[in-house]
């Protein structure tokens, strides 16, 4: 059976969030690398790079870039937003990652890209392979969500219209144990197309835990892209970074 991240990931995925800002993506990509302390140059690989936002943009600031997605779809879209060619966009599974140990300087996995699994133990050969792939002293990133927010402030359902394609997108959101679910409904000309997503509420203790287990040090957090504290009840992000467990 295909998993919902195979079926949703594809071509309605660039329309669902076409909203994304990617003069956004610019500016969070210039304060997630200040803030990491990245050296010009640095050899960074965005894991879960969908259509490139943060990858192309961190090109643009010198380094040298590559990026992994499993969706071949969202890697196309990533490949014609690159229009100098800057990053090296590669198709592959985060949990397998096809990169020799200790290629990188650095990993980031960027706007909740993780916790896709429903095996746990999938999630964390997630970690274990960006260890792997990084260099003895190599840092990491992980920008995920904060799930105690989410709890608190999830928004059952929303509804837009795409005015380009005539698309109206309807999305409803829920919490399932220790999930956040959502079904998104597609409706143009008659024609309705279906999806799914979730994460698991994964927090911060649990990526404390997994994380040394999987050989890396959490070393600083935030709770937003401009660097300010994490706050467990009020943060919109729970943003990490750390270290190879020395």
């Amino acid at each position: 059976m295909t998993e919902w991240y195979e079926r949703s990931f594809g071509a309605d995925y660039i329309l669902i969030y076409k909203h994304r800002n990617w003069e956004n993506a610019q500016a969070e990509a210039r304060l997630l690398a200040e803030w990491m302390g990245l050296p010009a140059g640095s050899r960074l690989l965005d894991v879960g790079c969908g259509m490139g936002r943060h990858a192309i943009a961190l090109a643009e600031q010198g380094y040298k870039v590559t990026g992994i997605d499993l969706s071949t779809h969202l890697l196309q879209e990533a490949r014609r937003k690159d229009v100098e060619g800057q990053v090296a966009f590669v198709h592959g599974d985060m949990r397998r990652l096809p990169f020799a140990d200790g290629e990188f300087d650095a990993t980031l996995n960027l706007f909740t890209s993780f916790g896709y699994f429903d095996d746990e133990e999938d999630n964390v050969q997630v970690l274990r392979e960006l260890r792997r792939v990084l260099r003895a002293d190599g840092q990491f990133l992980i920008d995920y969500l904060n799930p105690h927010y989410i709890r608190e402030h999830l928004v059952p359902r929303s509804e837009r219209l795409d005015e380009e394609s005539g698309c109206t997108i309807v999305e409803t959101r829920r919490i399932e144990g220790n999930w956040v679910k959502k079904d998104i409904e597609l409706s143009v000309g008659g024609e309705v197309r279906q999806y799914a997503e979730q994460v698991c509420l994964y927090g911060l203790n649990w990526f404390e835990a997994a994380l040394q287990q999987a050989g890396l040090q959490m070393e600083a957090i935030c709770g937003d892209y401009d660097g300010s504290p994490y706050d467990e009840l009020h943060s919109k992000r729970l943003i990490m970074t750390g270290r190879v467990l020395r």
